[in-house]
């Protein structure tokens, strides 16, 4: 993952419901949630939620899909799965038995986690 596209994404993490909404789609999976009842689950207006919603799209982490008269956010592994990677790449100064930390996908050539 480049550092810019790190940046955007944490960025856009970096706000309380915004990070609330990201790990409830993380929570629920490929089946993902309408974005009202996000904004019910997360008491947040729906309004905001959809602006919310837009900024975490927009840095690539979730994705939507029209279904009738919703519209279904899912999250996008791969992205969360390079994120992780990307933090966790120089962890512990290249002794991974010391992080405690595994990232699905990384290989065991990498020299952490």
């Amino acid at each position: 993952m480049e550092i810019n596209t790190a940046i955007s994404a944490l960025g856009a993490l970096a706000q309380e419901h915004r990070l609330a909404a990201f790990r409830l789609l993380v929570r629920v999976g490929e089946d993902g949630m309408a974005a009202g009842d996000l904004a019910r689950s997360l008491a947040v207006p729906h309004n905001t939620m959809s602006t919310h919603l837009s900024v975490l799209s927009q840095a690539g982490l979730i994705t939507s899909q029209r279904n009738g008269r919703s519209i279904i956010y899912r999250i996008v592994p791969d992205v969360m799965r390079d994120l992780l990677g990307f933090l966790a790449d120089d962890c512990c100064q290249g002794r991974p038995e010391l992080c405690g930390i595994t990232v699905p996908g990384k290989t065991s050539t990498s020299t952490c986690c």
